[in-house]
């Protein structure tokens, strides 16, 4: 079943033509990704498909009833309303549906009631607020009476993400969802919308999360859109295979074209009917020889300023913000060349240490001695201030009107911006009319122009093409110097990474010898078992070997084991009335469920603990 329809859409941003006569369709339960170069229109070709844009040409073809939740790059909310009201605003078919029910209840109308419920019935609105609970849980979002103007933009994205998947739409529209995210959050979110029945149309550069997610790519290049059936490993060989094929229809091509070429010169044109046809068929293999088959890549090769001997040293260095201890006693020397991975949850103290170790802050205890020969090239997660009105070739001299390259050589700014996929006449636009895209990719142009040994990238992955990070990838890799990196890419962590800091409980940063795919192992091998039957065993047989048998129990154990049995027995009771009452009284108001939900989560606590002393007593009895 075709859900969409994207029919002939054409759009420009101020002189620059972003699309042209762009035709697809998405289908029930595809899972597609959405893939072009920064600068290409691919969050404005979004916000046309969710209905905030308006194509110059072309349309939009989609059920009228159909349900659709778009997450936006950058969300907007209104800074006085509260995280759980936002929540509400931007999910509002389901909660739309509870507010009905409770007015209706309030009413005591017994129709209005009747026919609410069936609502409810029909929407499956009873396991909404578990649903709200889990989604909340997962993304860390805790305070939900917080105002909206006191969060992160990170903190506000991850907000505006859990709204989305609380409404549960039919289709999903979501544009670098993996943005702000930490690890643990983005393996979450693969596997929700791996088991999510919602159509999927996402743009993301986290490889792993694609490949993971989604069997169908659109790639729109060079004004045309291509498809592919398939996950992004299929995505890269069937590309290879179109661009060589391209390559060598355009070599055909030119071969005929410079054979017509001489014929043309010197073949008076006023000839037979033949002839002139030949000179039409000329101007046709002319567009062919000169088509351009592919964007041309960004080539990264500035030069590396030589490193000493004494790099950095990391002398036992704490942190901590009020009663929050970010990490304590950190150790480390740095060597040649190594590649360095951090990784832990959002708010353990990732970017704080990057901002230590780059001079930009300084620790409670400890210090960072940094060797004299070392250039630091810092990359920051929020970029730097680029004024509006300010042209991208005026940014680039502000820092050095010439490069040095690897190979000794020497080139303008403006050539350097050109390597960057600048084109002249780019150079001379203002930095407000460039995407997210280009802007950190002008960002990451301005930190590599100085000519740094020592790396430091905090989040360098963000809104960056697929195709540039393969490019960066490749820099990184070959790059003469240390390179220290915060990223939630995994795929991009695992292929530049020698060795991974990882933030574990209490302070601690552990030096783990892997990248991260290696170190998720290690974890996983290592986890305790922690399910409550396996618990219950241990705990067993535990006592069994340690506790010495007794004939029979004391008096006082007796009647302690007689109480405990009785307890167990009401408790079990009236936890199955009260899951009666949850699970088949459908005119229970709102604060009735939670208050019930609440006691049977406390007689659940209060029966294991329970069950586990008399488990404990029956032991003594042999």
């Amino acid at each position: 079943m075709v859900y969409l329809q994207a029919m002939h859409l054409t759009k420009s941003f101020s002189e620059k033509r972003l699309f042209e006569d762009v035709s697809f369709s998405i289908h029930k339960d595809q899972k597609t990704a959405f893939i072009a170069k920064n600068g290409a229109g691919k969050t404005t070709l979004l916000r046309i498909i969710a209905g905030l844009e308006v194509p110059e040409n072309g349309r939009i073809i989609m059920r009228n009833d159909l349900n659709i939740g778009y997450l936006e790059q950058n969300p907007v909310f209104d800074n006085n309303s509260s995280i759980i009201d936002s929540i509400f605003a931007k999910a509002q078919k389901v909660p739309g549906i509870i507010k009905t029910y409770n007015e209706a209840l309030l009413s005591e109308d017994k129709e209005r009631i009747a026919e609410a419920t069936d609502m409810m019935d029909r929407n499956d609105a009873w396991r909404f607020e578990e649903h709200i609970k889990q989604v909340l849980t997962h993304l860390d979002i805790i305070q939900l009476n917080q105002k909206m103007g006191t969060l992160s933009g990170g903190q506000q994205k991850r907000v505006a993400l859990a709204a989305v998947l609380i409404g549960e739409p039919e289709i999903l529209i979501l544009d670098e969802p993996t943005n702000h995210l930490d690890l643990e959050m983005i393996v979450w979110l693969e596997k929700y919308l791996q088991r999510s029945k919602a159509t999927l149309l996402m743009v993301t550069h986290d490889r792993y999360f694609l490949d993971r997610v989604c069997n169908d790519i659109i790639e729109l290049e060079g004004g045309n859109v291509y498809r592919y059936k398939g996950n992004y490993a299929y995505f890269l060989e069937k590309r290879e295979q179109r661009i060589d094929n391209e390559k060598a229809v355009i070599e055909k091509a030119g071969n005929i074209y410079r054979k017509e070429l001489q014929w043309i010169k010197r073949t008076p044109m006023a000839r037979t009917a033949k002839s002139k046809s030949r000179v039409d068929a000329f101007d046709k293999i002319k567009e062919q020889a000169f088509a351009k088959t592919f964007q041309r890549q960004i080539k990264l090769d500035p030069k590396t300023t030589r490193i000493g001997k004494k790099i950095m040293e990391i002398n036992y260095i704490s942190k901590t913000y009020g009663p929050l201890k970010l990490f304590e006693n950190f150790n480390y020397v740095f060597k040649k060349n190594e590649k360095v991975g951090i990784i832990g949850k959002n708010g353990c103290g990732k970017s704080t240490l990057l901002n230590i170790l780059a001079g930009c802050d300084k620790p409670d205890r400890g210090d960072v001695d940094v060797g004299e020969t070392v250039v630091m090239g810092y990359f920051r997660q929020e970029g730097i201030s680029f004024k509006p009105e300010q042209r991208v070739i005026d940014i680039a001299k502000d820092i050095a009107d010439v490069v040095k390259m690897s190979d000794g050589s020497k080139v303008s700014a403006s050539e350097f911006l050109k390597q960057f996929l600048f084109s002249a006449e780019m150079q001379y636009t203002s930095v407000a009319k460039l995407s997210g895209g280009e802007k950190r990719r002008l960002y990451l142009m301005t930190v590599l122009m100085k000519n740094p040994n020592f790396l430091i990238l905090d989040e360098p992955t963000n809104d960056l093409d697929i195709l540039t990070l393969n490019v960066l990838e490749d820099y990184l890799q070959n790059f003469k110097g240390c390179v220290v990196m915060v990223s939630h890419d995994r795929f991009f962590m695992d292929k530049i990474a020698d060795h991974i800091f990882a933030f574990e409980e209490n302070g601690a940063i552990k030096d783990f010898p892997g990248n991260y795919t290696h170190y998720l192992a290690y974890k996983k091998r290592n986890k305790p078992h922690s399910t409550h039957a396996t618990e219950k065993k241990q705990k067993s047989e535990r006592i069994k070997k340690e506790t010495p048998k007794a004939k029979k129990l004391t008096f006082k154990q007796q009647k302690e084991c007689e109480k405990l049995e009785s307890e167990i027995q009401t408790l079990e009771k009236e936890k199955s009335e009260l899951e009666k009452k949850l699970y088949e009284n459908n005119a229970l108001s709102h604060e009735e469920i939670l208050k019930d939900t609440k006691r049977l989560s406390d007689i659940l606590k209060y029966i294991e603990t329970k069950s586990d002393r008399w488990l404990e007593l029956s032991m003594l009895y042999d």
